[in-house]
Formats: C-alpha cells, structure tokens, sequence
C-alpha cells in the first residue's frame, strides 16, 4: 500500500493505522541527538536522491508507494537522471541487506516510512539497532531528523539537473550500466554448492586443534529465526573444512534460545524453533568434519522499565539500558540454567566463545563502571568477571561435559593488563587473546599501539604474550585471536594477498604452543589461499616460511606464474607494513567505502562512525597521526601496492586454465582493495584542501587560494578514475562491497552517484 494512505501492512501481516506505526516508532525506536539530515546537494532535491538511492535495490512499486507517486513517475525519474531500466532488485536484500538499506536511507526518511521501506516492524528494528552488531553505533548513536518524503512532479531547475546527471553517467559510463552485471548476493548460491574437490583430511599431528571462523554467508543478530537464511549450508560447511577450517560460531542472545524460569518468564519466545534450526545446523556440520559455537555477550542489558517488579536486579545503567547484575544470584542461575538446557537439547555442540567485555553492556564490570552498582560496588571486577565466567562454564558443562567453553579477555580492564584474573578462571576454560594487541608500531614517524585486529602488524604482542604465560601456568587451554583474511583495516574486501605478513605470524606464533585459534571475526570468513596457508603451516614441526610460501604460490599459480605471485604477495605485504594503523583509523575513516564515500563542498558537522558512515570527519579518521601525515601514509601504500598488483595480472595470465578462475578473483580483490586505499587518500587530501580553502578567506593571497583549488581538483578527477574502475570491479564481483554483519559497504550504482558527486564539484571549482 502507499505510506501516503493511512494503512500500513507489516511483514507479519498486520494492518496498522500510520499513526500507530509513528507512535511505536516514537516510543521505541531511537532519536538521539537528532541533527538535521544531509541532503546530497549533486541531486536536484531529496525525491530524486531517494529514487536514485533505491532504484533497482528497492521494488519501484514500493519506492512509489512511499512516495505517495505511480510506479510509472517513479520509472521516468530515474530514467531522466541516466540510470537503467527497472529490474527485480535482488531478492535477498530485505533479509541479507537490510543494513545497507538502513544506512542508505538514514538520511533520507522519518521512521515510519524507513520500517515501511523495510518491511519492518518497530520491535524488529529496535532489535536490530540493539543486537545486530552495535548497529546503533555503527549509525553514530542518532536518527538525523528528516521530512517525509512526498511526490511532488520535478520542476523545471530539476529537471535541467536531472539532464545534466544523465549527460555525466552517459559520458563516463556509455552502456555499461545497460550490460549485465553479477546480481548482490550472488556468492551466497556459489558458496553453498559443494566444492569441485573433496576436503583433504587434515594431518593428525596439528597443533592447534581448533581453526574457528564465522560465516561469510550468515545474518548476524538472529541467525536461527528463519531457516531460510542458513548461515551454514552444506555446501559452504564442505568448503570451510577443505581450506583448514574445523569450528564455526554463530551469534546467539541467550533470552531468545532458552526459557527464562520463574525469575524471567517473558525470555525465551520462539527457543523451541530456534533450537530445532541449531540442532539440524551441527547435525550439518558434522558431516562435514566441524563443529558448531554459540557466540555470547551476556547477560544482555534490558529496558529500564523491565525492572520494574524486579528493582533488586538492576546493575550499571548506560543509554537507557540496564545490566542484569550478576552480584544477584537468580541471574546466574538463569544463564547457568539456560546454558545446560541448550547444551542437553544440542549435545553436540561443539561449545561457547564468550567476550564478557564487549560493547554490548552485560554484567556490572564489563564497561568498568561496576562501583555505580550498590550491590557490584563493593566489590572488585575480577570476583564479577570470574563470577559470569563460572556461570557459563556451569551451564555449558552440565549440559555437555565434552563442550570448549572458551572465553575472551577482550575487554577486560579497558583492554589492559588482567594476569590476576586468569588463575580464578575455571580450569577447564580456553583462555583466547587477541595476538597482536598493545604491540608497538611506528608509521609515518609516528608511535602508536596496536588496538584492534591487525595484519600489518606482524603478532604476538605484549598483552597476548602475557596472558597465554599466566593461563598455561593455570593449567588453562589457550587460544589466539588472528585474521588471516582482511581485518578492520579493509573488511570490504574477502581476503588480502599479504601472504608473508601471513606466515611471518602463523610462524611467530608457534613457541606459544596455541590450542586452537579464532581466525574470523564477523569479517575474514570466506574460503580462501590464505586458510590454505594457514592450514599447511600448521602441522608439526612446521615448515619454514619461505616453502610454505612456494609451495602454496605453486599450488595455486601453478609453476610458471607462481614466481609473479610470490614476488606480488611480497610487494603487497611490504606495501601493508605503511598501513596508518590505529583504532580510530579503522573504525572511523572510509578505507571501507573507497570511493563509494561521496565528497562534501562544505563541512558536514557529522563525526564518523564505527564502521558505518564516514561523512568528511577527517580528525576523526585520523587517530593520532597528523592530517598530511595520515593521507601521506596511504597515499604512499597505494603507490606501493599498484606493482603487487602488477604482478598478480601477470601471475593470472600464467596461471593453468582449470585454476585460472579463482586467480582472477585474487586479482580483482587486490586491485580493489588498492583502489580503495588511494581513495582515502585522495578524501584526505580533499578534505584538507577544502577547509584550507575556507579558512583562508577572500583576503589570502589568489595564489594560495588557486593552489588550493588545483589540490581539490585533482583529488576529485583522481577519484573519479577510481570511481569508474571500481564499478567494472563490482559489476564482475558481488563478494566486493560486502561484509556480513555490515552487509554491502556500498552497491555500483553508489559509483555512478560518485562520479556523478564529482562532476558536480569540478562545476563548483571552475567557477
């Protein structure tokens, strides 16, 4: 139905009023500070940037319907502006895309035409912006204030614009966009069939005997609702296990997947569905030689107004949520509880993997304000974590006594030293850490730590070295936190070609004597040669790095192009050393977008994001480094990169015929993944030009303000080659753009819309 009428259906079925649909939204659903939304200023007004955003994505008969339009305007709007025809969106985007959708209409739409958009519900959005990986955080804690949306026919200003855009895509892109590309999603049906190989068996003498992972293919916050969204199909579970991988995980929230008891009977809606989807999932897996981890961060905080016939249990209160305080013993004996009732209705699980100091909020201490909690307060937060840990060791093991129960130290103490806490920790836990943290780096002159996965930043570090010495002086297994694939430093890309870096840390690594190792984060998930690295050089005793590299080159390459692919993963993993490494840098900045991230004449006054929109928030993409600094180091990675690139063409070019599929696929991530790093170099350099520019004022000098000018320019032409280049990239590749929890980082026609951003900006510099 149109938004413009007064019925909306819900994706249940459910026949609301609008007004009903605005005032769930309103008592739900998140505002925070609220600022005005941007408007792209490229488009000729926000109608016409909706259309483009949603065109081909959303159904046109639904983009109309929110518009209060026709199908048949919607179509002539687009058409006036240069882009394709209509095509069915794909299918999986209102499941496996929802996110990009949010974040491309964040901007754009009020909630109650956003949950019409996305065939939402208030509580399933609210759940999403909650649980669905820090969603929230990822939007930067706020809903820009937006105006409805409403049809209105384009007036004549518009519509010379619109021609203007169609001059531009025409120009640039001729009948590209009219070929056919790899339609979003397509990898999820490529990976679920079965591999043209069997698995090799793995040698039994590995040392580390657990390789864990998480899905390239899986929904993040409920995974096990709807079986439709397999996480693991066999298929994909047959590949994970050919490359070296033995455990996967799976993101769960404990409220949904067992029955509260009498201290909390409103937990546990829709357990029994999930738990029969769990247990055909490690039925599955088994077959396929791996198991299968439930992923915790309990207990999860609540509404305020959940405690309001049990004050006796609220903890620490951060944003409107409350912690389910662990000092009560009715909420570890729920988790314990819950646990053992999961773990006896799956007894093959293959165990839990639970960060107790996530993001999320859980118990009292896991965010460091415990002394707020009168009864946490007089406490001290190791008796709080090792209280929260034993709970869970309780319940996982009366349930399964065979089950790993492995626990991360991510978090504790604001990531800082925690020694005093490992011995208090239940013997029978695996203690995992992350390997390169606190490790010192130096780039572009300047000293930082490392805080977060790194593959430019060769492990262990001090903190993981640490750790590992006081759990096996506890007697406690241990375990490595690791990527192998891609980290925050480019997740949009599947894996990286930075071989060495690879095996410099598999083989630095194994003095630690490691029982097993997570190497997949939410990214770092897709079957790849670097698993296959990984998986040759674990066996005992392991073969010098230099072998193993050849051996995989040749086995991948075959023997001709092998020598290029060694010399390119070489060249690409020397280039990654420059990698401006930092937090902020990682989670800020718009190494994940590339040239997707559109450039803004004026400041926005929006701060990045965690992993979500960059906006033009230079010194918040920066971290410690100094701007010129910042753009310099990329800059200097992509120029270092571009010959690795060069190589790898060449190592394609000599690679069999049988195997020459997969190396093309090597080609295009790297090419990409330079691309995307010139690109943050180019957004830098812009950005700096630009605020130069303004603060310089109509009395600095004309040279000044034309060297300035010519700066911004070159950025903006230079992107627009990236730009360009990009799209033929994603047009052959869906895997590109996409990380599963954050969904498509950006879509090709976000290219065009770059492209089209940047035309309009040269216009503004000639004049």
């Amino acid at each position: 139905m149109r938004y413009a009428t007064q019925l909306w259906v819900t994706a249940m079925g459910t026949v609301l009023s609008i007004a009903a649909v605005r005032g769930a939204a309103d008592s739900m659903l998140p505002e925070g500070s609220a600022p005005l939304a941007l408007s792209a200023s490229h488009f000729p007004d926000r109608v016409h940037e909706f259309v483009w955003r949603n065109w081909n994505v959303v159904p046109t008969a639904k983009v109309a319907a929110i518009l209060g339009g026709s199908p048949q305007q919607v179509a002539a709007l687009a058409a006036s502006m240069g882009l394709p025809p209509a095509a069915a969106p794909a299918p999986e985007m209102p499941k496996r895309g929802y996110v990009t959708l949010i974040r491309r209409n964040w901007h754009l739409l009020p909630y109650p035409q956003l949950l019409a958009l996305l065939d939402m519900t208030p509580e399933r959005l609210a759940f999403a912006l909650r649980e669905d990986d820090f969603l929230w955080v990822k939007l930067g804690r706020l809903k820009p204030k937006c105006e409805p949306l409403r049809w209105r026919e384009p007036d004549e200003p518009a519509r010379r614009r619109a021609a203007e855009i169609r001059r531009v895509v025409e120009d640039t892109f001729g009948d590209e966009l009219l070929r056919p590309t790899e339609p979003r999603f397509a990898f999820v049906r490529q990976l679920s069939n079965p591999p043209p190989l069997p698995a090799p068996v793995p040698a039994p003498e590995a040392p580390v005997s657990l390789r864990l992972v998480y899905s390239y293919l899986a929904t993040y916050g409920d995974p096990l609702s709807d079986p439709s969204l397999d996480p693991y199909p066999a298929g994909f579970l047959q590949r994970l296990s050919a490359v070296g991988v033995n455990g996967v995980w799976l993101h769960v929230v404990l409220r949904d997947l067992a029955p509260g008891g009498v201290a909390f009977p409103e937990f546990g809606d829709g357990h029994q569905r999930r738990l029969a989807n769990l247990r055909r999932l490690v039925q599955r897996a088994q077959k396929a030689g791996v198991r299968v981890y439930l992923y915790l961060n309990e207990p999860r905080a609540m509404p305020t107004a959940f405690f309001a016939n049990r004050p006796e249990m609220a903890g620490v209160r951060e944003e409107g949520f409350v912690a389910l305080c662990t000092s009560h013993p009715a909420v570890r004996r729920w988790m314990t509880d819950a646990l053992a009732h999961i773990f006896q209705q799956v007894p093959d699980l293959g165990g839990i993997y639970a960060i107790t100091g996530s993001e999320n909020l859980t118990h009292c201490a896991s965010h460091g304000a415990w002394q707020s909690c009168p009864r946490c307060g007089p406490r001290r937060d190791s008796d709080i974590l090792a209280e929260v840990v034993a709970a869970l060791e309780e319940g996982v093991h009366r349930g399964s006594p065979k089950a790993d129960v492995i626990v991360s130290d991510w978090g504790w103490r604001g990531h800082g030293d925690a020694t005093d806490i490992i011995p208090r920790l239940p013997k029978s836990v695996w203690l995992m850490s992350v390997s390169e943290w606190d490790l010192p780096i130096q780039r572009g002159g300047v000293e930082s730590k490392v805080g977060e996965y790194s593959i430019s930043s060769v492990g262990p570090g001090p903190r993981s070295a640490r750790h590992w010495a006081a759990a096996e002086k506890a007697g406690i297994k241990k375990a490595a936190e690791i990527q192998y694939n891609n980290t925050c430093e480019i997740a949009s890309i599947p894996y990286l070609p930075c071989m060495d870096l690879i095996a410099e840390h598999i083989h630095r690594l194994a003095p630690a004597r490691l029982d097993g190792m997570l190497i997949g984060w939410t990214m770092g998930g897709h079957p790849s040669p670097n698993f296959e690295l990984a998986r040759e050089m674990n066996c005992r005793p392991p073969p010098a790095v230099d072998v193993a590299l050849e051996a995989r080159a040749r086995a991948h390459y075959g023997t001709q192009g092998a020598p290029h692919a060694r010399r390119a993963w070489k060249l690409a993993s020397d280039a990654f050393r420059e990698y401006p490494f930092h937090v902020s840098v990682v989670y800020g900045c718009p190494v994940q977008q590339g040239p997707a991230n559109p450039l803004y004449p004026t400041r926005t006054g929006y701060s990045a994001t965690m992993w979500g929109i960059p906006y033009d928030d230079l010194d918040g993409w920066r971290g410690p480094y100094p701007a010129e600094v910042f753009a310099a180091q990329f800059a200097k990675m992509a120029e270092a990169w571009q010959p690795a690139v060069d190589e790898l063409r060449r190592a394609v070019e000599k690679t069999p015929a049988e195997r020459r599929a997969a190396a093309a696929a090597d080609l295009r991530y790297a090419e990409a993944a330079g691309i995307h790093f010139a690109s943050v170099a180019n957004q830098a350099s812009f950005v700096l030009a630009r605020d130069a520019l303004s603060a310089s004022g109509a009395s600095a000098p004309p040279a000044e303000r034309t060297a300035l000018r010519a700066q911004m320019r070159r950025r903006v032409e230079a992107e627009i080659a990236l730009a360009r280049r990009l799209y033929t990239l994603c047009g052959e590749d869906s895997r590109i753009g996409f990380e599963p929890s954050c969904h498509y980082f950006y879509l090709p026609q976000d290219l065009v819309e770059k492209v089209v951003n940047c035309h309009w900006l040269l216009d503004g510099l000639r004049r």
